[in-house]
């Protein structure tokens, strides 16, 4: 049986993916290949439940919960951190209001986060990778940095002017749920259920040989050194990726209720988890 897997190239999920794409493990019976995409291109794709297994942001769970169910493990949860708001020049968030600010797509859990924080804003849609250089150059005047961006912004002479993590854990005193795995509810229980006991032995086998799952990593940092890829990875692949019960799952509830309360997505959701 083939199995495709959807995952962003960045650090974070290259460390994850490290041995079911090195050959280092395999899942009995399941042939997997990879796409490699940025995580909106990811989300479009889960809308019509082109993958099987796929990372996608937590804000498009909402739109296609109905084929897909969460994994536990996988999960990237900052806590106390986040995206990033950034700009060439120090300026107030009541002042962003008025402008326009870049964010990594529609279905991205930073372009949501930005929308509870700041209400109505004006959004330019820009890939994650160009929005670094968009503000630089000043083509808009702020800027939400996911990925390596949100330790490289200082040396690109940017400001910030707002780290969301920090925003929605004040607010809630949760961590920041950001990106999930899921897998399509049609592949039925069995299926399931290996690929998600594949998946976490693919996290253990990472965190086990850190040292090469990390060089491997370095590769999708785009400039990053190892001392650098290793910070980012820390961040978002941490005690939370390994079971996201109760405290990621909590916070990934916290969000949709949220969203959903505010109009920002179309319906309330629970968060569902693959068995077993």
């Amino acid at each position: 049986m083939e199995i495709r897997i959807g995952h962003s190239p960045d650090p974070d999920d290259a460390f994850l993916f490290y041995a079911l794409t090195q050959g280092k493990l395999k899942i009995p019976g399941i042939d997997v290949s990879h796409c490699l995409e940025g995580i909106e291109q990811l989300n479009e794709r889960a809308l019509q439940g082109e993958l099987e297994m796929t990372a996608i942001s937590l804000a498009a769970y909402p739109y296609c919960a109905d084929r897909y169910l969460l994994l536990t493990a996988g999960a990237s949860v900052g806590e106390g951190y986040g995206p990033i708001v950034v700009s060439r020049e120090e300026v107030t968030l009541p002042s962003l209001k008025g402008s326009t600010i870049a964010v990594p797509g529609r279905l991205t859990t930073a372009t949501l986060l930005l929308r509870l924080a700041l209400g109505s804003v004006k959004l330019e849609m820009i890939p994650f990778d160009q929005i670094l250089p968009a503000v630089q150059e000043g083509r808009v005047q702020a800027g939400v940095l996911i990925h390596e961006g949100q330790l490289t912004y200082s040396a690109a002479g940017l400001k910030k002017i707002l780290d969301l993590g920090e925003w929605w854990q004040a607010a809630t005193r949760l961590p920041v749920p950001l990106g999930v795995n899921v897998l399509r509810r049609d592949l039925g229980g069995a299926v399931m259920r290996q690929l998600a006991l594949g998946f976490k032995a693919s996290l253990d086998y990472a965190f086990a040989h850190r040292a090469e799952a990390l060089s491997y990593a370095q590769g999708f940092g785009r400039g990053l050194d190892l001392k650098t890829t290793d910070r980012f990875v820390g961040m978002y692949v941490n005690r939370l990726s390994l079971d996201c019960r109760p405290d990621g799952a909590a916070a990934m509830q916290r969000l949709l209720d949220w969203a959903a309360q505010e109009g920002l997505t179309p319906r309330r959701v629970p968060v569902e988890f693959v068995e077993g």
